[in-house]
């Protein structure tokens, strides 16, 4: 089976955290426990969340503020973890400041923010890349040698699910359209950009959704076609917990992957022949292994990441924005 680089491998390069909140947090002990990167600093609009971030996670400065953080002549990247609706203002704010970044899936609220970002990144000569975390696990490496060598034959379904149990609340985030909220945006990325991950940008796109009294999406069924007979069947909801599975089905056979299919997985092959094997997924963490590679690929001078290239992300937010309309989330401002 293929193999990841240990994260451990990767040069070292010094972190800036734009916001302190829990996936911050993991982000955070993840670098610090599995790769040579150094935490560095913590930016956050508030200097008590700011503190407490810095003493819980090990990172010597604080800044109030992210233009301070962004300056720090100490930080070589800047990892966003702010909500999607802040992702663009402070991308860019980063990329001004010359600074390498990583930014929190959905990359931006639509295609066009994305498309901001990249053009600023190319001109200013910065690596930029969306926190999938998902395409660089070891499970997904392995995933691919098995279609690429054809052991389960033509692809002709992906079926994917993301769903967690959110209470409705008008004041949490993800019920927030101001800050993109919605299950589209936080949990269904994952499904869509995994079923984009083995089969590129679909040909066409069906969605149906029932919207939560703020507007936002709670649940959303979607469909996507690819060619004349592959597609990928997929869904997302704030109001259940769901299996987090994911199956690709071939004509020599299918795979199942264990939930949650987006984190440190296993995955089951079995072939129409009879023949049965696993992948099990070394570790539990798994967020080390995008980091690592933000540091290869500044240490080579690229500006993107051949696994999760600019245009892919483009891509997936274009699919997104189409479900969007047809469900009917618009966000203010857009």
């Amino acid at each position: 089976m293929a193999r990841t680089l240990d994260p451990r491998t990767a040069p070292p390069i010094r972190w800036g955290i734009l916001g302190a909140g829990r996936i911050a947090g993991s982000f955070a002990d993840a670098v610090s426990q599995h790769t040579r990167a150094q935490l560095v600093a913590v930016g956050s609009r508030h200097r008590d969340r700011a503190e407490r971030f810095a003493t819980a996670h090990g990172v010597p400065t604080t800044h109030l503020g992210y233009e301070a953080l962004v300056a720090d002549p100490h930080v070589d990247a800047i990892y966003v973890a702010t909500p999607h609706s802040e992702h663009l203002e402070h991308a860019l704010l980063a990329i001004r400041a010359g600074k390498h970044v990583l930014v929190e899936k959905a990359f931006t609220r639509n295609a066009a923010e994305a498309e901001q970002v990249f053009a600023a990144a190319r001109e200013a000569g910065v690596f930029v890349m969306e926190a999938m975390w998902t395409r660089f696990l070891p499970h997904v490496a392995a995933l691919h040698q098995v279609l690429d060598a054809g052991e389960i034959g033509e692809i002709v379904n992906v079926s994917a699910d993301h769903g967690q149990l959110m209470g409705f609340d008008p004041a949490s985030r993800l019920y927030d359209p101001a800050l993109a909220g919605g299950a589209l945006l936080d949990l269904g990325v994952y499904p869509v950009s995994f079923a984009h991950d083995l089969l590129g940008a679909p040909d066409a796109v069906r969605a149906v959704g029932t919207l939560a009294p703020t507007g936002v999406d709670g649940q959303v069924s979607i469909v996507l076609s690819y060619g004349e007979r592959t597609q990928a069947t997929l869904s997302t909801t704030l109001w259940a917990k769901t299996p987090t599975t994911a199956q690709i089905s071939g004509t020599e056979g299918f795979v199942e992957v264990a939930g949650s299919f987006y984190g440190p997985s296993s995955f089951r092959v079995t072939r129409l022949d009879g023949r049965v094997w696993t992948f099990e997924q070394p570790g539990t963490q798994g967020l080390q292994y995008e980091a690592a590679e933000v540091a290869r690929q500044v240490a080579d001078g690229a500006v993107e990441s051949p696994r999760m290239t600019w245009q892919g992300t483009i891509e997936v937010l274009r699919t997104l924005d189409e479900v969007r309309r047809q469900v009917g989330v618009v966000y203010p401002g857009e």
